[in-house]
Protein backbone atom coordinates (compact mmCIF):
# COMPACT_ATOMS: atom_id res chain seq x y z
CA UNK A 1 0.00 0.00 0.00
CA UNK A 2 1.48 3.41 -0.71
CA UNK A 3 0.61 6.02 1.19
CA UNK A 4 1.08 10.05 0.28
CA UNK A 5 2.62 12.39 3.07
CA UNK A 6 -0.68 13.71 3.08
CA UNK A 7 -2.38 10.55 3.69
CA UNK A 8 -0.16 9.09 6.33
CA UNK A 9 -0.41 12.64 8.36
CA UNK A 10 -4.26 12.41 8.10
CA UNK A 11 -4.20 8.74 9.19
CA UNK A 12 -1.65 9.60 12.07
CA UNK A 13 -3.35 12.12 13.48
CA UNK A 14 -6.95 9.93 13.22
CA UNK A 15 -5.12 7.58 15.42
CA UNK A 16 -3.57 9.83 17.78
CA UNK A 17 -7.05 11.22 17.99
CA UNK A 18 -8.65 8.01 18.34
CA UNK A 19 -6.07 6.84 21.35
CA UNK A 20 -7.06 10.09 22.48
CA UNK A 21 -10.70 9.62 22.95
CA UNK A 22 -10.81 5.84 23.84
CA UNK A 23 -8.47 7.26 26.86
CA UNK A 24 -5.20 4.99 26.01
CA UNK A 25 -3.05 7.18 26.10
CA UNK A 26 -2.97 8.13 29.62
CA UNK A 27 -1.77 5.29 31.82
CA UNK A 28 -4.32 3.62 34.03
CA UNK A 29 -3.43 4.15 38.05
CA UNK A 30 -4.37 2.21 40.39
CA UNK A 31 -3.88 2.20 44.39
CA UNK A 32 -1.43 -0.94 44.78
CA UNK A 33 0.59 0.42 42.20
CA UNK A 34 1.08 3.80 42.15
CA UNK A 35 1.70 6.49 39.66
CA UNK A 36 3.69 5.27 36.33
CA UNK A 37 5.61 8.27 35.53
CA UNK A 38 9.17 8.06 34.85
CA UNK A 39 10.88 10.34 38.01
CA UNK A 40 13.44 12.73 36.25
CA UNK A 41 15.80 12.41 39.24
CA UNK A 42 17.10 9.00 40.89
CA UNK A 43 16.76 8.28 44.36
CA UNK A 44 19.78 7.75 45.34
CA UNK A 45 22.19 9.94 46.80
CA UNK A 46 21.63 13.32 44.26
CA UNK A 47 22.88 16.36 44.48
CA UNK A 48 23.65 19.30 42.23
CA UNK A 49 27.01 20.94 41.54
CA UNK A 50 28.49 23.27 39.28
CA UNK A 51 30.05 22.35 35.93
CA UNK A 52 34.30 23.01 36.49
CA UNK A 53 35.47 23.72 32.88
CA UNK A 54 34.91 27.05 32.16
CA UNK A 55 33.21 30.03 33.55
CA UNK A 56 30.09 29.55 32.18
CA UNK A 57 29.28 27.80 35.16
CA UNK A 58 26.68 24.96 33.80
CA UNK A 59 24.76 22.82 36.12
CA UNK A 60 24.78 19.08 36.96
CA UNK A 61 23.17 16.31 38.94
CA UNK A 62 25.48 14.13 40.61
CA UNK A 63 24.17 10.51 41.35
CA UNK A 64 25.97 8.63 43.89
CA UNK A 65 25.78 5.48 45.93
CA UNK A 66 27.84 4.24 48.41
CA UNK A 67 30.24 7.31 48.13
CA UNK A 68 30.53 6.60 44.79
CA UNK A 69 29.71 8.53 41.56
CA UNK A 70 27.72 5.98 39.41
CA UNK A 71 25.40 9.35 36.99
CA UNK A 72 26.34 12.70 35.83
CA UNK A 73 23.79 14.32 33.81
CA UNK A 74 23.08 18.09 33.04
CA UNK A 75 20.45 19.59 35.51
CA UNK A 76 17.10 20.49 33.87
CA UNK A 77 16.17 23.17 36.35
CA UNK A 78 19.09 24.85 36.21
CA UNK A 79 18.73 28.65 34.89
CA UNK A 80 22.07 28.48 32.70
CA UNK A 81 22.27 25.34 30.89
CA UNK A 82 18.81 23.70 31.55
CA UNK A 83 19.90 20.05 31.80
CA UNK A 84 22.35 20.63 28.36
CA UNK A 85 25.73 20.00 28.59
CA UNK A 86 28.68 20.62 26.15
CA UNK A 87 31.18 17.60 24.71
CA UNK A 88 33.70 18.77 28.03
CA UNK A 89 30.71 19.39 30.58
CA UNK A 90 28.81 15.96 29.38
CA UNK A 91 32.51 13.98 29.39
CA UNK A 92 33.32 14.44 33.16
CA UNK A 93 32.21 11.14 34.63
CA UNK A 94 34.06 9.35 31.92
CA UNK A 95 37.21 11.67 32.93
CA UNK A 96 36.85 11.10 36.71
CA UNK A 97 38.97 8.62 38.52
CA UNK A 98 36.26 6.03 38.72
CA UNK A 99 36.09 5.12 35.25
CA UNK A 100 37.04 1.56 35.13
CA UNK A 101 38.50 2.48 31.42
CA UNK A 102 40.63 5.21 32.81
CA UNK A 103 44.54 4.49 32.89
CA UNK A 104 45.78 4.16 36.37
CA UNK A 105 49.70 3.17 35.93
CA UNK A 106 52.58 4.82 33.69
CA UNK A 107 52.99 2.79 30.53
CA UNK A 108 56.64 3.71 29.25
CA UNK A 109 57.70 2.70 25.68
CA UNK A 110 61.58 3.33 25.48
CA UNK A 111 63.25 4.54 21.85
CA UNK A 112 62.87 1.34 18.82
CA UNK A 113 60.92 -0.69 21.35
CA UNK A 114 57.81 -2.25 20.35
CA UNK A 115 56.20 -2.96 22.94
CA UNK A 116 55.01 -0.92 26.37
CA UNK A 117 56.55 -1.44 29.74
CA UNK A 118 55.08 -0.28 33.02
CA UNK A 119 57.18 1.86 35.02
CA UNK A 120 56.39 3.75 38.91
CA UNK A 121 55.07 7.19 39.32
CA UNK A 122 57.89 7.95 40.98
CA UNK A 123 60.00 6.96 38.16
CA UNK A 124 58.08 9.04 35.62
CA UNK A 125 58.10 12.15 37.84
CA UNK A 126 61.70 12.36 37.88
CA UNK A 127 61.93 11.10 34.00
CA UNK A 128 59.85 14.05 33.02
CA UNK A 129 61.72 16.63 35.35
CA UNK A 130 65.54 15.55 34.42
CA UNK A 131 64.19 16.06 30.46
CA UNK A 132 62.38 19.35 30.75
CA UNK A 133 65.26 20.44 33.07
CA UNK A 134 68.43 19.49 30.43
CA UNK A 135 65.55 20.28 27.40
CA UNK A 136 65.56 24.27 29.14
CA UNK A 137 69.23 24.13 29.80
CA UNK A 138 70.61 23.43 26.36
CA UNK A 139 68.08 25.70 24.61
CA UNK A 140 67.86 28.42 27.14
CA UNK A 141 68.19 31.96 25.54
CA UNK A 142 69.49 35.01 27.81
CA UNK A 143 69.24 37.69 25.08
CA UNK A 144 67.57 38.55 21.70
CA UNK A 145 69.37 39.40 18.65
CA UNK A 146 68.81 43.11 19.87
CA UNK A 147 70.51 42.61 22.91
CA UNK A 148 67.08 42.67 25.39
CA UNK A 149 67.02 40.83 28.12
CA UNK A 150 64.57 37.87 27.42
CA UNK A 151 65.35 34.80 29.50
CA UNK A 152 63.14 32.16 27.88
CA UNK A 153 63.60 28.82 25.87
CA UNK A 154 62.07 28.12 22.64
CA UNK A 155 62.10 24.37 22.92
CA UNK A 156 59.78 23.61 25.12
CA UNK A 157 55.97 23.96 24.57
CA UNK A 158 52.59 23.89 26.61
CA UNK A 159 49.46 22.36 24.83
CA UNK A 160 46.45 22.37 27.23
CA UNK A 161 43.90 19.57 27.36
CA UNK A 162 40.42 19.50 27.40
CA UNK A 163 39.72 17.70 31.16
CA UNK A 164 41.97 20.68 33.08
CA UNK A 165 39.63 23.13 35.15
CA UNK A 166 40.28 26.89 35.04
CA UNK A 167 42.22 26.37 38.74
CA UNK A 168 44.39 23.54 36.61
CA UNK A 169 44.95 25.84 33.61
CA UNK A 170 46.19 28.72 35.54
CA UNK A 171 48.26 26.78 37.51
CA UNK A 172 50.33 25.30 34.69
CA UNK A 173 50.47 28.73 32.67
CA UNK A 174 52.62 30.04 35.73
CA UNK A 175 54.92 26.97 35.80
CA UNK A 176 55.32 27.66 32.11
CA UNK A 177 55.85 31.01 32.37
CA UNK A 178 57.94 30.44 35.41
CA UNK A 179 59.94 27.91 33.28
CA UNK A 180 60.37 30.59 30.58
CA UNK A 181 57.98 28.76 28.05
CA UNK A 182 56.65 31.14 25.02
CA UNK A 183 54.62 28.69 22.92
CA UNK A 184 52.25 27.99 26.08
CA UNK A 185 48.82 27.05 24.38
CA UNK A 186 45.10 25.97 24.96
CA UNK A 187 43.06 23.81 22.97
CA UNK A 188 40.06 25.77 23.77
CA UNK A 189 41.77 28.30 21.87
CA UNK A 190 43.11 26.83 18.90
Amino acid sequence: MELSRREFLKLSGAGAGGIAVLGLAKPRVTQAQGPTEIPLHKKIGETTTICPYCGVGCGFLVASENGKVVNLEGDPEHPINKGGACAKGGAQFQLGAQNPLRLSKVLYRSPGAADWEEKSWDWALEEIAKRIKSTRDANWIEKDSAGALVNRTEAIASMGSASLDNEECYLISKLMRALGVVYLEHHARI
